[in-house]
């Protein structure tokens, strides 16, 4: 049998009813059959007797029913005759008038409507309680149909400009200066569109936020609403998408009439890839859900309608898969690209994400910023969250340097994990590892410096050498990545030549270098044999809008990358080879000191290395991001 949508929720309702029902009644039938404490119910004769004798106080009368308050203190109730005086029955009973004369008696008048409430209320309780029942069963059904009427609609999450706590402006973006450039222009058209429209200029439809994940994509679009000061619609591209075809252009079409109303107003699509990858791959035949949501949007951004007052931001960290119909001139024409920040830009990110944290007298950011090179806004953040968090779990009020200096680790690595203790044997494997790593690093003219060697398990390596280039650069030549490659084999022939047998742990060396190597040959035009060509896209994909798994070359090419990339690893094996064998003795020394004190740091690395003749490397030109090599 088919499940109903709702019926698990529909049963719930209905049992709880059911058990609120019952409490009720339990709860009524409680107070109004106890009969502890209800007075004694006597005849009239009794009652005469009573009064006859000087026993009663007071009889109140209440319709016909009559409380009587004894000279004793005690209560009792009894009922008269109907349609007939209390006086006259006492009398009737025999009562003296001079015995009647001593009694207190009050008549109570009850209003009308109390009267009536009293009368109704045994029949309108059950009915009322039936109402309720019935009320709160077909409330479930009525949501559930408003769900389906509301299916098509959007439900983006919207920003007033008036909202100050939410707001956001380039004075809490740092870094990406050019792209803020690129966007006061779009701030200026939203505060005094007619300087442009006088003029004919015609300001861009779309702006294309392009950049890796984390450097502040959505921050920037947000700044953009709060400098201009209008309404900021955001959505993600995968919220136009749903199983049933129409629902996401019909979104679509709902998110840009309210925004219409809204104009001036910004449009915020987060991942835009998610439904603007190119079409015609034969994916989904001609009702794809998918492209019938990128038709919508490319109609709503340049059809028929102008939207001169509404400006579509969009994000996404994959421009590569667009559809050209999306980024042509008169859709998403300006295209603004966001890097990783620099040291500069580094050093103001970390000011900012340190405004509200109350920093020690030690704490230098300009030196985080400089052993922080690829990291981008969002890692900062994380970074300097990390700090915060070790100098309260320290019970301190402050932030320390040293804090930030072990965030850097834990953000890159993750936290130390003390429990996973290496025997004597493991943590000598370890050791030897890591100082091929950084022997070989040292002794390469074009590989980064050494700044840290640990045997300390992080995350999932169980020991790491941290080396970080002098100043930033954006791109690497042929020789260091050759040199970045023989690094990468130092533990690998350490192992094998001091223990003569190989672990598991170069295992992630060997998955990243080989990467390396087929990159210079299919992506950089690093070999002599293949030429100057491309024969593969970013993440290993064809180009040309091929298939995802599709080859622009033959198996034979094929063969020829497979031994190109063999040849570049076997001449980086070799030349790590020769310098262990050479310099095994300093191997030694720096393997020992590390099993004594797990971590070396540069100044101490750089010590031994003098000691034996090794002069460490000097400021010069080396690849932007840190390089970590894990064992």
């Amino acid at each position: 049998m088919p499940k109903v949508p709702g019926g698990d929720s529909f049963w719930t309702n209905l049992a709880t009813s059911v058990f609120l029902l019952m409490l009720l009644v339990g709860v009524y039938t409680y107070f109004v059959t106890d009969q502890s404490k209800q007075p004694t119910d006597i005849p009239i004769s009794q009652l005469a007797q009573d009064v006859q004798a000087g026993k009663v106080a007071t009889i109140s009368v209440d319709g016909d029913d009559l409380t009587i308050a004894y000279a004793d203190k005690t209560e009792k109730i009894s009922k008269k005759e109907p349609d007939a005086a209390l006086s006259q029955t006492l009398t009737n009973y025999g009562v003296p008038k001079d015995a009647l004369d001593k009694v207190s008696i009050n008549i109570k008048r009850e209003n009308s409507w109390l009267f009536w409430f009293t009368a109704l209320s045994p029949f309108l309780a059950p009915l009322l309680l039936i109402l309720f029942f019935i009320w709160y069963l077909s409330r479930q059904v009525k949501g559930a149909g408003m769900q389906a009427f509301s299916f098509g609609q959007s439900k983006p999450r919207v920003i007033d400009p008036n909202d100050k706590v939410q707001r956001v402006t380039f004075k809490d973006v740092a870094g990406a200066k050019e792209a803020k450039i690129e966007l006061l222009e779009i701030v200026d058209f939203l505060k005094n569109p007619k300087k442009f429209l006088d003029i004919g200029a015609r300001i861009p439809k779309g702006i294309l936020l392009m950049g890796s994940a984390g450097t502040g994509k959505t921050l920037l679009a947000r700044a953009v609403a709060g400098e201009a000061g209008v309404p900021f619609f955001s959505i993600s591209g995968s919220e136009f998408v749903e199983m049933f075809v129409g629902v996401g252009a019909s979104r679509v079409r709902d998110l840009f009439l309210m925004a219409k109303k809204a104009a001036p107003a910004i449009i915020f699509v987060d991942e835009i890839d998610a439904v603007g990858r190119v079409r015609g791959t034969g994916v989904g035949g001609g009702n794809d859900e998918r492209e019938q949501t990128l038709n919508q949007i490319l109609v709503e951004m340049d059809g028929f309608e102008p939207n001169e007052k509404v400006i579509v931001i969009a994000a996404t960290n994959r421009p590569d898969v667009l559809d050209p119909a999306l980024v042509r001139p008169g859709r998403f024409d300006r295209r603004v690209v966001i890097d990783l920040p620099d040291r500069q830009d580094r050093n103001e990110i970390l000011h900012i994400h340190a405004r509200r944290k109350p920093l020690a007298e030690d704490v230098n950011l300009g030196v985080i910023a400089e052993r922080t090179p690829g990291f981008s806004g969002a890692d900062l953040a994380n970074l300097m969250n990390e700090a915060a968090i070790l100098a309260a779990r320290e019970n301190r009020k402050t932030v320390a340097q040293y804090d930030l200096i072990r965030s850097i680790e834990k953000v890159m690595l993750g936290p130390e994990r003390k429990t996973h203790v290496l025997n004597l044997k493991e943590k000598e494997i370890t050791a030897y590892h890591e100082a091929g790593h950084a022997l070989v690093a040292s002794l390469l003219p074009y590989a980064d410096p050494v700044h840290k060697i640990s045997i300390i398990s992080r995350g999932r390596a169980a020991g790491y050498t941290l080396k970080l280039p002098f100043e930033d650069k954006r791109m690497q030549s042929k020789l260091e990545f050759l040199d970045d490659i023989a690094m990468a084999l130092g533990g690998y022939v350490a192992e094998k030549t001091v223990f003569g047998d190989i672990t598991t742990g170069p295992s992630n060396d060997l998955q990243v270098l080989t990467g390396l190597a087929r990159d210079m040959v299919t992506k950089y035009g690093m070999s002599d044999k293949m030429g100057t060509i491309a024969l593969e896209g970013e993440g290993g994909r064809a180009l040309f809008g091929a298939g995802v798994e599709g080859k622009e070359y033959s198996e034979k090419v094929s063969a020829e990358i497979d031994g190109e990339v063999k040849s570049i690893i076997d001449g980086a094996y070799q030349k790590a080879v020769s310098i262990i064998t050479e310099y095994r003795k300093v191997l030694d020394i720096i393997a020992h000191r590390l099993v004594e004190t797990e971590t070396i740091e540069r100044e101490e690395f750089e010590t031994i290395l003098v000691a034996n003749g090794i002069q460490p490397k000097k400021r010069q030109d080396i690849e932007p991001r840190p390089a970590v090599v894990n064992f």
